[in-house]
């Protein structure tokens, strides 16, 4: 139903809008409209996984017995069912969305992909897909997190289910950013890399040049 508000998706002009400033997606979905085999890792604030337009896409650990406050296939994350929240804590498995203003995590996973062609709410770019949700960014608080070693964690976790547990994580999404250089973080960008996970981030919420004012993490090389 929200679909006619969604100009990203498809742009009519309403409103003075530009007709066809768009991705194009009705395009793309006559061809293809997602895959559930294929898993996006988010890291962001964490996703709301209760969400009713995103829990039937959310990723779920099959090695994981929910709530048990067990390790269950031992990697180091306990009960990490729909991913992990190392902003919240070391080893903590739950990546609820902890940002209570605005929800940029749980924003950014509907984007991608909330449920299609399912008379609720929005649609996102893939009606079918899993997502793999990492806070990495807030606490059970609402507070900042983002240091080094929490998002050097989040993207250790997802090249971890991928290379160990032959889970399908062909992209994650990095929609934050900054101006502070890491050396550390960009040597988990290139494991994350290594192990053939697409690196998307978001590069123009500042407005500026990233030639001239470099931007982290979209101007890592």
């Amino acid at each position: 139903p929200m679909y006619p508000y969604m100009w990203n998706l498809n742009n009519n002009g309403t409103n003075g809008a530009v007709v066809d400033e768009d991705i194009d997606a009705p395009e793309a979905w006559d061809t293809f409209t997602g895959s559930d085999t294929v898993v996006v890792a988010v890291l962001d604030t964490g996703v709301d996984y209760t969400h009713p337009d995103l829990a039937p896409n959310m990723w779920t650990n099959p090695g994981e017995i929910p709530n048990n406050g067990l390790d269950d296939d031992g990697n180091g994350w306990v009960d990490d069912v729909h991913g992990v929240g190392p902003g919240v804590g070391m080893g903590y498995g739950d990546p609820m969305d902890f940002d209570l203003e605005v929800g940029h995590g749980t924003h950014v996973a509907g984007t991608i992909g909330a449920v299609g062609n399912n008379d609720l709410g929005v649609t996102g770019v893939n009606w079918d897909v899993q997502i793999m949700a990492v806070n990495v960014l807030m606490d059970d608080l609402g507070a900042a997190a983002g240091t080094d070693a929490v998002v050097i964690a989040g993207l250790s976790y997802v090249t971890m289910m991928k290379e160990r547990y032959d889970v399908n994580v062909v992209v994650s999404n990095h929609s934050y950013g900054g101006a502070a250089f890491s050396s550390a973080r960009r040597a988990a960008i290139q494991d994350h890399i290594d192990a053939g996970i697409l690196f998307v981030a978001a590069s123009g919420n500042d407005g500026t040049n990233n030639d001239t004012v470099p931007h982290y993490p979209s101007s890592y090389d």
